[in-house]
């Protein structure tokens, strides 16, 4: 079989996109040896990113010359048994389509992009998942959505749960809050977010409830670390930053590669995610798995991936999000209780098993004619044995 993948995220940036693509293929080169695979990347320096043994093509940046002209050259010289893209395939596709739907908040809330792009997803995704063989997404929220959104057949929907990389581990405190201070100036101890400088990470309300906390309790030493890439949101938010009267204890670090992140998880008294909406929220899983104690959104698919290992609140209120981050930090023995319970939660989500289950439906849907496969799982099991 000769599996397509547009990988075009990779080496962009485009975080929680890049991640899933990437170890996605990683998982794939372990999994299934038989299989032919062809990666489109858009990037020179993607080329390593990708699996050795797999093809790799290049294709334009630009999405409009990629989905247009670059990818339906490529699909018919190479040939493929099918494309997997995440939210639109190429205007003319000439194999089945398996895509990647994370969540459809550009049409629930179109106010978190730009006009543009919000009427562009509005129109591509619509076309491509009405026209694909099958629609992947990482929650029973977002099947709920896509389904309520597209008026699909349930069975054409399949939910797989997102994993979290093994790079992801607790590390020595002390060591990461001495990286911290050398490497990026920061002051610890910290609190420390991450996602992009886009309207739904409600980094505002964020702000506002630690410049509270600290005006209630004004002995608590901690600051506010934010990761994430710079959007056309992003002066906004920076410009909220420096009217508090918390602005010297704020701290923006841009976009930062897995490594540091995971130092940053490492350093961090405890991660706090106050996004209005997430079709999964991998952050919170990435501090679980590092030993952080978690405080996230009761909203969208957050409560299904943090389930009771994290303090839920609500994102819409900023004295919610003040207490959580109250009873976090007074209060050791429940910050130490919450690390414990996400470090069960987080190795339930693995690559692994969402690689093997997606692998599963590119058989299903390519497979050859009067053979059922066998379901890599299954495959995986024997193995072993």
């Amino acid at each position: 079989m000769r599996f397509s993948v547009d990988a075009h995220a990779i080496g962009q940036h485009l975080t929680g996109n890049e991640t899933y693509i990437k170890n996605l293929l990683n998982c794939f080169a372990a999994l299934d040896r038989q299989s032919d695979f062809v990666t489109y990347v858009s990037r020179e320096d993607a080329f390593d990113e990708v699996p050795e043994r797999f093809h790799k093509r290049r294709v334009a940046i630009n999405p409009f010359v990629r989905l247009g002209f670059d990818l339906p050259r490529r699909l018919r010289r190479d040939r493929p048994d099918l494309l997997h893209v995440q939210y639109t395939a190429p205007v003319f596709c000439p194999v089945p389509v398996v895509v990647s739907v994370h969540d459809v908040s550009f049409l629930e809330h179109p106010e978190y992009f730009t006009s543009f792009r919000a009427l562009q997803l509005r129109c591509t995704v619509h076309r491509t998942v009405k026209a694909a063989a099958r629609v992947l997404t990482p929650s029973e929220f977002s099947k709920r959505r896509i389904l309520d959104a597209y008026g699909l057949d349930e069975e054409k929907v399949v939910v797989l749960p997102n994993g979290v990389c093994s790079s992801f581990h607790p590390i020595s405190r002390e060591i990461a809050q001495r990286w911290a201070q050398t490497s990026l100036g920061l002051t610890v101890p910290f609190v420390l977010t991450v996602g992009d400088l886009q309207p739904r990470k409600n980094h505002a309300s964020l702000i506002q409830a630690f410049e509270r906390l600290l005006r209630a309790y004004p002995q608590l030493p901690h600051h506010l670390v934010i990761v994430g890439k710079e959007t056309w949101h992003a002066q906004a938010i920076r410009a909220f930053a420096r009217k508090s009267s918390v602005s010297d204890r704020v701290h923006f670090t841009g976009f930062v590669s897995d490594a540091d992140l995971v130092k940053l998880y490492g350093a961090c008294d405890l991660f706090v995610y106050p996004s209005f909406y997430e079709g999964f929220g991998l952050p919170i899983l990435e501090a679980m798995a590092c030993g952080r104690a978690v405080a996230c959104s009761n909203t969208s698919a957050m409560p299904e991936v943090a389930d009771s290992a994290a303090l839920l609140f609500d994102p819409h209120s900023v004295d919610d999000i003040l207490l959580s981050l109250r009873d976090l930090l007074l209060n050791p023995e429940l910050r130490a209780r919450m690390e414990r319970l996400g470090a069960q939660r987080a190795p339930m989500f693995s690559w692994e098993k969402s690689a093997a289950k997606t692998l599963d439906v590119y058989y299903e849907i390519a497979g050859k004619a009067g053979e059922k496969p066998v379901p890599v799982l299954n495959r995986m099991s024997a193995a072993r044995r």
